[in-house]
C-alpha cells in the first residue's frame, strides 16, 4: 500500500536496497547531516529514496555522534521515471555548470552529458561533484529517480555514435528570431543540445544541421545565456512531448 501523506522535513538518498523493515546505516556525513545540521533524534521521520526502490517513510532508531541507523516502515512514492531524455551541454563557469545540472534533474532528465566543443570553456568536470548535486536537486524537489551524469566527451565523437531511433533537439543560436517550431512526434527518446558561451563553431552548427535525426529550434527572439538556454530548452520539450503536457 502506498501511503500518500508525509510528515518528514528531510529527504535523503541513500544507496542502499529499500524495502519494508529495511535497516538503514549511515554513513558519518548523512550522520552530521541528519543529527548535527538538522536536529533530528530517536523517532524522526525521514524520507529515503535510492532512485530504484521509490521513495520510503523511515524512522530514526539509533542516533549516536558517529553512527545511526533508520528503519524503513512504508512506501510513499513508487519509482518514478523521466521521460527517455538526454540533456547534453557545453560546460561553462563552475557555479553555472552546477545550476545547469541541478536543474536538468530537477526538470526531468533520464541523463547528463557534458560535451566538449570547439568553443567550449572548460576542459574538465568533476564528474563525481555533479553527480553529488544531481543527486541534491532529486533530495530537494521530490524526485525517486536520479540522472546519470556521465563524463565528459567530444560532441563530434558523440555524434559519430550516435545512437539509432534517438532524435536530438539542436537548440541554435543563430536561429534567435525564428519562429519556434518543434513538431508533436510518436519518437519517444531524445536529447537536447545546448552550446558554450561562444556557441557553436560554424563546422559544428553545419555537421549538426546536416544529420537526419537533429531537429533544430529556437529558443526565441533573443540569445540566451547558456544557464538560461538550458532552462529554456528543457521547458520546451517538456511542454511539447514529455510528461508535462
Amino acid at each position: 500500500m502506498i501511503v500518500l501523506m508525509k510528515n518528514a522535513k528531510v529527504r535523503l538518498y541513500v544507496d542502499q536496497p529499500l524495502g519494508q523493515e529495511q535497516t538503514i546505516p549511515l554513513n558519518r556525513e548523512q550522520v552530521h547531516y541528519l543529527f548535527a545540521v538538522m536536529r533530528l533524534g530517536l523517532g524522526d521521520v525521514v524520507l529515503l529514496f535510492n532512485g530504484r526502490d521509490g521513495e520510503w517513510r523511515s524512522t530514526v532508531v539509533e542516533a549516536k555522534k558517529r553512527y545511526g541507523v533508520l528503519i524503513c516502515e512504508q512506501q510513499t512514492q513508487t519509482l518514478q521515471m523521466p521521460p527517455d531524455l538526454w540533456f547534453l551541454f557545453a560546460p561553462i563557469k563552475k557555479a553555472r555548470t552546477d545550476f545547469i545540472v541541478e536543474k536538468a534533474a530537477e526538470m526531468g532528465v533520464a541523463r547528463i552529458v557534458p560535451v566538449q566543443t570547439e568553443y567550449t570553456n572548460s576542459e574538465r568536470i568533476r564528474q563525481d561533484r555533479l553527480q553529488v548535486h544531481a543527486i541534491e536537486a532529486a533530495e530537494q524537489c521530490g524526485g525517486t529517480f536520479v540522472p546519470e551524469v556521465a563524463p565528459l566527451q567530444r560532441l563530434d565523437r558523440i555524434l559519430a555514435n550516435w545512437p539509432d531511433g534517438r532524435k536530438l533537439m539542436f537548440c541554435d543560436e543563430a536561429e534567435a528570431g525564428s519562429a519556434l517550431t518543434l513538431a508533436i512526434s510518436s519518437v519517444n527518446c531524445w536529447a537536447i543540445l545546448i552550446g558554450p558561451e561562444g556557441g557553436f563553431s560554424s563546422l559544428e552548427r553545419e555537421r549538426l544541421r546536416s544529420l537526419p535525426f537533429v531537429h533544430v529550434v529556437s529558443l526565441g527572439p533573443r540569445i540566451l545565456r547558456a544557464d538560461t538556454a538550458a532552462v529554456a530548452a528543457l521547458a520546451i520539450w517538456q511542454q511539447a512531448l514529455g510528461d508535462w503536457n
